[in-house]
């Protein structure tokens, strides 16, 4: 079995993916292993080449691979609001919405004392000083709608609070296709504080 050595050790990489068990770390393995080498070559380089060369944008934190994020860079956005989110994959779901066009703050996580992350960890004192430079007129807390967000947007908002600059929670409510049946009391406490002239 020694001579298997290389494909355990690819399984074993893949199943650390998120959401990745054992079986599908299999295929995974095997679909790489069943690629011509030229193909093989330039997904281990689409790899390393991501690792090395993302970094995050200077101004709000988002990864890109210049200075800027292109979010950032592009004069068509308005940059008097901003939305904070936990992490750039947040920013990639509210792109997909094509609704929003102003520009994000990536905050790299939430506070968790459970899990020794405190504020200073964050990138929220980056946040103020981009509030604090002017043109701002609205930060919308988007953290996630769970202990550690809530605390997270909680803590934000007091901060901005003395910056004059108005400051939002995005609303949540029932999923489309939800029933209030099986809704718990926060979601439907949400929902209705969210709720909408039609």
């Amino acid at each position: 079995m020694e001579s298997a050595l290389p494909l355990t050790k690819l399984i074993e990489q893949f199943a650390r993916l998120p959401g990745v068990g054992r079986k599908t770390a299999q295929r995974f393995a095997f679909y790489i292993l069943d690629l011509p080498e030229e193909k093989a070559r330039q997904f281990a380089e689409a790899i390393v080449d991501a690792r090395t060369k993302m970094k995050k944008c200077t101004v709000c934190g988002n990864l890109t691979d210049q200075e800027l994020c292109p979010i950032c860079a592009a004069s068509g956005r308005d940059h008097s609001v901003i939305c904070v989110v936990e992490d750039p994959r947040d920013v990639l779901a509210f792109e997909r919405t094509r609704e929003y066009n102003g520009v994000y703050h990536v905050l790299h996580g939430l506070i968790s004392p459970m899990e020794g992350v405190g504020p200073e960890q964050l990138t929220i004192k980056e946040l103020l000083a981009r509030v604090n430079k002017g043109g701002v007129e609205e930060v919308i807390m988007a953290t996630n709608p769970t202990v550690e967000g809530e605390a997270t947007a909680m803590y934000i908002a007091r901060l901005l609070k003395p910056l004059g600059v108005k400051t939002s929670r995005l609303a949540y409510g029932i999923p489309v296709g939800g029933n209030l049946e099986y809704a718990d009391e926060v979601t439907l406490y949400r929902a209705l504080q969210g709720r909408s002239e039609i």
